[in-house]
């Protein structure tokens, strides 16, 4: 943007506050799982890592924004977002009916583009104490994590996040009401689906979150329904319940929890006319599905630009509806973000995982949806052949 500056329309570009910025991220992993198969992804349920002692381009993004000025209350005052981005990471933020369906849902490749912020905003100082109008698509509104790699607290994310709601298309108002409470509220179209798909999910869904920030800025609560709607089985219809607390101890410990609940009803085991494919898997028994768990995040500063990062995590897939294997699941991690400059950040992480039950896909009665192999599995982890995994991983971001 400087060189832009310092060009012959340079203060037309800087008067128009639009921006152009992205980063590149790649990362690596050495993992206990071996076992690649056809399906490759051997960590997985880790994911986005999900191909075990693999090298990665996980994500090259250039965002083409203008920031609505939020800073005064004099004005109306506008602007937009659009995220682009190629890598293995767009496999996490596809939307059925959007750029992806062949590429991901059928071949299954393994790198791709996506566009998971595409957007316009406006900013009303005077109603309550200012409110923010978002129309277009958007990464979802609660979670600790995020899909994009510099708004993520580690290198590789919880299993509580990685199978919630991603992305989805619609209307969202955020309502400063005074200076402790923000009001959120939203009307979608679904959940990781476009507005023009044929799909069950296609319908009118509600988010209603609640922020409360305490006095001095030490504790905040975040709490509501992210998505709600009939809750009727489809590609992703998810209706996910989030509450997440954090509180800040001093300058040096941070910690932030998050709990979620979701759930779908008159789920089916296997694919339908209404339903061919879904964003998960076909769970082990028809009917009402759920998932849900807790993860923890503790930050303690170690420098200036440095901190080291202890997560835990307890999450339950009891139909195998989102992972594919009916289990409860453990997740530790410890990792390190480093600044190695203004521009690089360096992310070493060492994580192990725990599938509580073996044989955890025994009462399915569909194939798996990878390979097609029979579903009588010992494990989670390696392609089903284990229910612990160790991986060591890190992830370096140049930012431009």
């Amino acid at each position: 943007m400087q060189a832009i500056y310092d060009g012959a329309e340079g203060k037309a570009w800087y008067d128009s506050r639009i921006q152009l910025y992205g980063w590149i991220t790649e990362s690596g992993n050495i993992s206990t799982s071996k076992n690649t198969g056809p399906s490759q992804v051997s960590n997985y349920p880790e994911v986005y890592d999900e191909r075990g002692n693999h090298l990665e381009n996980d994500q090259d993004v250039l965002y083409f924004e203008r920031m609505a000025d939020e800073s005064q209350t004099d004005h109306v005052d506008w602007g937009f977002r659009i995220a682009a981005l190629y890598g293995l990471d767009y496999r996490f933020m596809a939307s059925k009916g959007y750029i992806n369906d062949q590429n991901l849902f059928y071949k299954n490749k393994y790198s791709g583009f996506d566009t998971p912020m595409t957007y316009f905003n406006v900013y009303i100082p005077n109603i309550a104490q200012g409110e923010n109008i978002i129309i277009g698509r958007i990464i979802s509104l609660p979670d600790i994590e995020q899909q994009l790699a510099p708004n993520n607290l580690m290198a590789s994310h919880s299993l509580v996040y990685s199978f919630d709601d991603y992305t989805t298309w619609g209307i969202w108002t955020s309502t400063k009401l005074n200076s402790q409470w923000v009001l959120q509220l939203g009307l979608a179209d679904g959940v990781d689906i476009a507005p023009w798909a044929k799909d069950p999910g296609v319908q009118p869904t509600l988010s209603v979150m609640l922020q409360y920030i305490s006095p001095g800025g030490k504790d905040s609560f975040y709490v509501g329904m992210n998505s709600l709607n009939n809750g009727h089985f489809g590609f992703n219809n998810l209706q996910e319940c989030i509450e997440s607390f954090s509180h800040k101890f001093n300058d040096i410990v941070w910690t932030t929890t998050e709990f979620q609940y979701m759930y779908q009803k008159g789920a089916s085991t296997v694919p339908t006319s209404y339903v061919p494919f879904v964003d998960g898997f076909y769970p082990t028994k028809d009917g009402y599905v759920w998932a849900g768990g807790v993860v923890n995040y503790t930050c303690f500063r170690i420098s200036p630009n440095a901190f080291f990062t202890v997560r835990n995590e307890y999450w339950d897939d009891p139909d195998g509806c989102r992972s594919g294997y009916a289990s409860p699941y453990y997740e530790g991690s410890v990792g390190v973000t480093w600044w190695m400059n203004k521009l690089m950040v360096f992310r070493p992480e060492l994580r192990f995982e725990h599938c509580f039950k073996a044989n955890s896909l025994e009462s399915a009665s569909g194939p798996d949806n990878f390979t097609g192999a029979p579903t009588n599995m010992p494990g989670a982890y390696d392609n089903g052949l284990k229910q612990s995994q160790l991986t060591l991983m890190c992830d370096v971001t140049y930012h431009f």
